[in-house]
């Protein structure tokens, strides 16, 4: 019989965390069952918990920045064992075979990829995340933690580590570049930091100058409040790479007068409204407007070697769930842009 662990589960929309036991499958051989120690807070557990990105399936365990240590393996299992320092971030599973699978990018799995919760499995039954005390994950899933990184700081870098490593990367943030992140949050902070132990020139952007002080700490060499015309105006023709980590609605060619000839504008956060740009605002400058996903499990990897390399882990604050209103309390807190700067659960306090 599958076996349960104590979790936090939303049993519909709207409706306060509650302390359940979450039922986790039977090993298969290739499977890892971990113990999870910490859980991040990520701002796609409360769009999908609030049903604001439509078709959540209830009951919803979320939580797809889990970091804990290995408890049991599988029989085919080889990549890990027993007592190993392991991460699980947002994709439990893939056909394996695609064009995408096959180059590493497992989230864009044509079958498609399973995400590690809100995800109706290959076997059919839906997948809950990471807001629990163990989780059973497919080896090919797992990635390793290095000693270098706490777990508790390591968990947030399973989706806004990656999610901002792969496009900084990809769009070569690096010496001689100047590099803009624009919102200096849960994501944002890591894009700073990341930025800047890559070697770029980096400018934190937010609306004010609150965070200014904090993001020079994170490596950022130069701040702009977004809400300051002059300022904005100043800095136009400035930047090779814009990181926009936000999920408000900007107005995007404001921010692409600040490019470089040649510029990239990439998109990481996910608003609710369409994007709006004027194609003068793209041509003239031969200016791109794109967005990144996160990363495959290969590229994880690297992400999580080159923070621990660095002394990059994300700066935490740390969520007692033995009221599991305080899980409430944290969203509510992300959404109002009231912490510094990721809410990570201490899932050894849920009760059961």
């Amino acid at each position: 019989m599958p076996s349960t662990t104590p979790a936090l589960s939303l049993p519909s929309a709207g409706a306060p965390f509650e302390a359940i036991a979450l039922e986790r499958r039977d090993l298969r051989d290739d499977d890892i069952l971990i113990d999870i120690a910490y859980a991040g807070i990520c701002h796609s557990d409360i769009h999908t918990g609030r049903d604001e990105w439509g078709a959540a399936h209830y009951p919803l365990t979320p939580g797809h920045e889990i970091a804990g240590t290995v408890a049991a393996v599988g029989s085919a299992v080889t990549r890990h064992q027993v007592g190993d320092r392991v991460g699980v971030g947002c994709l439990v599973d893939s056909c394996g075979e695609c064009e995408s699978c096959k180059d590493a990018q497992e989230m864009f799995c044509t079958k498609p990829a399973v995400g590690t919760y809100n995800a109706q499995g290959y076997d059919g039954e839906w997948t809950a995340g990471g807001y629990a005390r163990q989780v059973v994950v497919s080896e090919r899933f797992v990635v390793r933690i290095p000693e270098a990184l706490g777990l508790d700081e390591a968990a947030p870098l399973l989706c806004a580590g990656i999610t901002t490593y792969s496009p900084l990367k990809r769009w070569g943030a690096g010496p001689g570049r100047t590099v803009a992140v624009v919102g200096v949050g849960g994501l944002g902070h890591m894009g700073v930091k990341i930025a800047a132990a890559m070697g770029a020139e980096v400018t934190s952007m937010s609306r004010s100058d609150a965070k200014k002080d904090e993001a020079a700490a994170m490596g950022a060499t130069h701040h702009i409040a977004t809400g300051d015309a002059a300022a904005m105006k100043a800095a136009r023709r400035s930047f090779d790479l814009i990181l926009n980590t936000v999920s408000a609605d900007l107005a995007m060619d404001d921010y692409l007068r600040l490019l470089k000839p040649n510029g990239v504008l990439c998109n990481v956060g996910l608003p609710v409204e369409p994007l709006s740009v004027t194609p003068f605002g793209l041509i003239g400058g031969n200016k791109v407007l794109t967005g990144s996903n996160i990363g495959g499990i290969a590229e994880t990897q690297e992400m999580l070697d080159f923070c621990a390399e660095h002394a990059l882990g994300a700066t935490i604050e740390t969520i007692d769930a033995s009221d599991p209103a305080a899980v409430d309390a944290a969203w509510d807190r992300v959404v109002a842009g009231d912490v510094r700067y990721r809410c990570v659960i201490d899932t050894a306090t849920i009760p059961g």
